[in-house]
């Protein structure tokens, strides 16, 4: 699902076709940027609206207004699923689960020839890091709130803050994904290391950047980019699903239980991980649906759970109780 607002000069030559074909493409690239890492979205060169609008399910128009000879509107474009996963898998391209997520973002800047740090006054990753956003980005950044003391303990540890736990401050706030921001500042250079924890797993990210100028808006929305881009790729890695697992599964449930039925066929509907299901046979006792899953047991089983699913396997067969 992608809400934009599209808008088009009101000319002689003004067609509203254009506009909601124009949105489509929109829609269609932020949904790519939604759930592909940056790297495999560069793999997908232009795609014909033919092809595009074949993997839309239906849109709707809706606040249409005209404002000094200017068309706006809100498009609401939901795309099919299945087809969108068999686009990438053609392209070899595994997408991830768009999930949101709320992180602490921690961001320090080192002055390599004064060795002062700053985490707050003059720091303008602090202050302008949540100053823009773009609705198809996953990560909700929390930065910590101003406290001397805290300065005060990385002022003390500037020359090994590299191997700081940050463990009194991160505590403060509950959160159990983070991001330490370190950025060593040497005039018109930048070394910028990011300590990346994302469920429970560390990574590290190196990055160097030559005559730039944070002061200058162009290279600040440069390096803020890149980054933003870095820690998206990293959270989307986390949530691949990879089409490339086809498990099949068998799942039964109790064939005069009507509302649990409608349920099962709406989670399965709107579970990412599965590609396709269908009634495998029934009878005045169950119903027995062939599912196609793109991962593993353990994580169906978590999967129903989550949705408030009891299910037990009896002879290779997933019984709802």
């Amino acid at each position: 699902m992608s809400d934009i607002e599209i808008s088009s000069p009101f000319e002689l030559n003004f067609k509203k076709s254009k506009v909601i074909d124009d949105g489509f493409q929109t829609s269609f690239t932020n949904l790519l940027s939604m759930i592909t890492t940056s790297g495999d979205k560069d793999k997908i060169k232009k795609v014909s609206l033919k092809e595009l609008k074949s993997m839309i399910d239906s849109f709707t128009i809706s606040d249409e207004k005209f404002i000094n000879n200017e068309y706006y509107a809100k498009l609401e474009t939901s795309f099919n699923k299945k087809k969108i996963l068999n686009f990438l898998e053609k392209k070899s391209i595994f997408p991830s689960i768009p999930i949101r997520n709320k992180i602490l973002l921690i961001p320090i800047i080192i002055d390599t020839e004064t060795d002062n740090v700053y985490l707050f006054d003059n720091n303008i990753f602090y202050k302008k890091w949540n100053n823009k956003s773009k609705n198809y980005q996953l990560l909700e950044y929390l930065l910590p709130s101003e406290d001397l003391e805290d300065l005060n303990e990385l002022q003390e540890i500037s020359t090994s803050i590299e191997e700081h736990d940050f463990i009194n401050l991160i505590t403060k706030y509950d959160l159990k994904d983070y991001i330490i921001l370190i950025i060593y500042k040497n005039k018109n250079e930048l070394k910028i290391l990011s300590k990346i924890n994302l469920n429970n797993s560390l990574k590290i990210d190196n990055q160097e950047y030559f005559k730039v100028d944070i002061k200058k808006e162009k290279d600040f929305n440069m390096i803020l980019n890149n980054l933003k881009n870095s820690y998206e790729d990293e959270w989307k890695k986390n949530n691949e699903i990879n089409t490339s697992i086809k498990l099949p599964l068998i799942i039964s449930i109790n064939s005069k239980d009507y509302k649990k039925i409608m349920y099962l066929e709406d989670v399965l509907t709107k579970t990412d991980l599965i590609s396709n299901f269908y009634i495998l046979n029934f009878n005045n006792q169950n119903i027995q649906y062939r599912i196609i899953y793109n991962g593993s047991p353990k994580n169906f089983f978590n999967n129903m759970s989550n949705k408030n699913f009891n299910i037990v396997m009896e002879n290779n067969v997933w019984t709802v109780k």
